[in-house]
Parts: structure tokens; C-alpha cells; sequence
């Protein structure tokens, strides 16, 4: 297949950190190897702090050159609040901004927009059309079945609204592409005739090979014979990190450490949390750089990849589960469905707890701790699953060949 250019329109981008922000920068890296002429449209980076990095503030377009990768930024609305009304005009600001961009920029052969924020898909479909590109659509989440579900959109016509407007931009794409098995069979159920394919998350292997300078373990101030659990991502509501704080209680005073590294929502709240409980066997860590985290998870024995009890989450796999396994570190999962099956059920990389159960957690964690030669053994077979079946070259090139046989 010769694709001549492709623009990729998201509204997270590095130097932002997180699931898309990675993977998109993975893909749009393999494409330019590959020849392509790829242009990244994107806002002023904020994400997850809510507030415009240094470097850009103050600035209502910039271009620059990321990994040989031209990406072209324009402004975006970011508000103080995380209010509904907040996070509608940040989202819409930058529908508007990336519209303008795009629509005095080259045209593109492809055209990919990533969801969410679904808005954005209104700019994506009214371009490709105006420039004739084909539209691909990435759902990495449902919404608004996500935004119900989770309780964040009770307004019954606003929901109704946000389903019209999914169904609309679908049928408007020329390829729909979603992160997990579970996305992709809920829109091919919903809309049978359009083509949708798999795009999973996975990792860059050379992932492994990250060195870092920092002896995480001496900024924690924890011994190096200790045992530590690690969750390291976005620290926000989805995640049910209180499961983490219980398990914690449930060890005190056990040889065990706690971390929980990065920003989000809940950040605060949880460290009061942690306070109140007088939990001194649990650090938090800020967001770091993504070039400093294979260190950070070499500093770990186990990481804890968790999500909260919802039926929604059993088709979901969160993106932070591909770096502790491509470094043989075993996981404790406390997610049902999708991700159960493929790396407890059938990449045997850890071992599973119920969402949201901190006396189950506890008690693989236990385990893990007591069995360190068997704990191991799992993480080597969660490292061997993931570079057979979740190589980002394999998976970009799989991807670009879909693309080609859908023409």
C-alpha cells in the first residue's frame, strides 16, 4: 500500500504523557520509517496537570518537529474546574482551534481522528470532507456509554444527543478502528455494516532498554530488600485507587511498600485519605517523565493495574499494563473481562483480584511476596506474551495493512 500522507488530529500529544499520547507518537514514529508523510495536529499540551506547559503558554499556534514527526498545535481552552461545563469548553475549543488548522493546512490522503473526546470527531468528518481525505476514527473508549455508565452525563437528552452525534460520525468514517476486542464488537453490533478492526495498545520493545540514573528506591526512602507495589498512571476515578489504600491497612505492618506515581482528579483526595488511615507504608510519587519510568518499574517487586467494578470495564485494557510485563515484572490485576483473559487466563503474567476487593488484593499480594522464585516465573511469561502478541511494529503494520485490503 502507498499512502502518500496521513494527518492525525488528537487532542493529546507529547510531551504529554498517557495510553494515547504513547501510542500515537509510537504510530506516527513507524509511519514516518515506513516513508509516510505524516502531520500531527494537536493542542498546546496540559494534560494531566489542567494546566499548558512553559513552553507554550501564551501562544495561539506552534509548530514543531517531534521525532521527525511535524506536529502543529493551535490553543486550546483550559479551565480550573473539571466541571461538566468546564470540560465541554475545553473540549470545544479545540474542536474549533484543529478546525482551523487543519483547514488551512495540506491536505491529508488519511485523515485520523482519536476518540474521545468524541466532539472532536465534528472537525474530523466536516474536513474530510471538505478535503476529500478518508476519515479513520479511533474509539480508545466508548462514549457516551463510558460517561453514563460512570455516572459523569445523567442528562437524559444530553445522552441521547451525544448517541445521535457517535452514530453519526461512524457512519461518516471511511474505517473504524478500536483499542480493545470489546470496543470493536460492541460498534460492529451496533453498526454491522460499517468496517471496523482492532487496534490494540502494545509496546515499543526498546522499552526495555530505557536506562535511568535515579535509585528510586532511595527517594522513596525504602530498603532494597523490601517488598514494593507500584501503580504508576493516571490517578483519576476510573481507576478505584481506594482498593490500593485498603490493601495497604490490611499489610500494615508487613515488609511491604506502597507507591502510587502520577497526577489526576483523585491525587488529593487520596493523600488525605492516606493521611486520615496514618498509612506510613504508602509513597506518592508526581508524574515523571516517560524516559524515566523503566527505571521506576525496575525499582518495583509487583505492579497493580486496577479498575473499579463495572460491567463497562470488562471489555477494557488499561495501556499501563504493557511496561512492568516487557520488563518481567508481574502484575496483580484487578480487572474482569478482556484483560483477565488474555494476560492471567492466557499469558499467565500475574494473578488476578476482584475490582474493588482490598482483602484480595492483599492476599495475592501476600502471596507474591512469600513466592518470589514462582512470582518470577510470571513475570517472564507475562514479558514472553506481550513481545509475541503485542509488538507495536507488528501491530502498526497489521494496522496498515487492514487499511490497504479495506481500499
Amino acid at each position: 500500500m502507498s499512502v502518500a500522507s496521513i494527518a492525525i488530529l488528537t487532542q493529546y500529544y507529547p510531551p504529554e504523557t498517557g495510553a494515547p499520547q504513547n501510542r500515537l507518537h509510537s504510530l506516527t514514529r513507524f509511519m514516518v520509517s515506513q516513508g509516510f508523510d505524516v502531520r500531527v495536529y494537536t493542542a498546546m499540551p496540559n494534560y494531566p496537570t489542567n494546566r499548558v506547559n512553559e513552553n507554550y503558554r501564551g501562544k495561539w499556534v506552534y509548530d514543531e518537529i517531534l521525532d521527525d514527526v511535524k506536529v502543529f498545535r493551535s490553543w486550546i481552552f483550559v479551565p480550573k474546574s473539571r466541571g461538566i461545563v468546564a470540560r465541554l469548553l475545553n473540549y470545544f475549543s479545540f474542536v474549533i482551534t484543529s478546525f482551523f488548522r487543519l483547514l488551512f493546512g495540506t491536505r491529508a490522503d488519511f485523515l485520523l481522528c482519536e476518540s474521545p473526546p468524541l466532539f472532536l470527531g465534528l472537525t474530523a468528518v466536516t474536513i474530510a470532507r471538505l478535503k476529500g481525505s478518508k476519515l479513520i476514527f479511533n474509539v480508545s473508549d466508548l462514549w457516551p456509554e463510558s460517561a453514563e455508565k460512570l455516572g459523569l452525563v445523567t442528562n437524559k437528552t444530553a445522552l441521547r444527543l451525544s448517541y445521535v452525534l457517535e452514530g453519526w460520525i461512524y457512519k461518516k468514517s471511511w474505517f473504524i478502528s478500536g483499542q480493545t476486542q470489546g470496543i470493536v464488537a460492541n460498534i460492529r453490533a451496533r453498526f454491522p455494516d460499517l468496517r471496523v478492526a482492532w487496534l490494540p495498545n502494545g509496546i515499543d520493545l526498546e522499552f526495555q532498554n530505557n536506562g535511568s540514573t535515579t535509585d528510586w528506591r532511595m527517594r522513596w526512602g525504602i530498603q532494597h530488600d523490601e517488598f514494593v507495589v507500584l501503580y504508576a498512571g493516571i490517578i483519576g476515578y476510573a481507576q478505584g485507587l481506594e482498593v490500593i489504600l485498603e490493601a495497604a491497612v490490611r499489610m500494615m505492618p508487613e515488609p511491604v511498600r506502597f507507591v502510587l506515581a502520577g497526577d489526576g482528579p483523585e491525587k488529593e483526595r487520596l493523600k488525605s485519605r492516606a493521611q486520615e488511615l496514618n498509612l506510613t507504608n504508602v509513597y506518592f510519587q508526581d508524574n515523571v517523565p516517560k524516559q524515566e519510568m523503566a527505571g521506576m518499574i525496575r525499582a518495583c517487586s509487583v505492579f497493580v493495574v486496577p479498575l473499579r467494578k463495572l460491567e463497562l470495564f470488562k471489555g477494557a485494557i488499561p495501556s499501563k499494563i504493557f511496561e512492568p510485563l516487557v520488563l518481567a515484572k508481574p502484575i496483580a490485576l484487578g480487572v474482569e473481562g478482556e484483560a483477565r483473559e488474555l494476560f492471567i487466563d492466557q499469558g499467565h503474567a500475574g494473578l488476578a483480584f476482584e475490582p474493588g476487593n482490598a482483602e484480595d488484593l492483599a492476599e495475592k499480594l501476600r502471596w507474591l511476596h512469600q513466592n518470589p522464585d514462582k512470582a518470577a516465573r510470571l513475570g517472564e511469561n507475562g514479558k514472553q506474551y506481550v513481545f509475541d502478541h503485542f509488538n507495536r511494529s507488528k501491530i502498526f503494520q497489521t494496522f496498515v495493512d487492514q487499511l490497504a485490503v479495506a481500499e
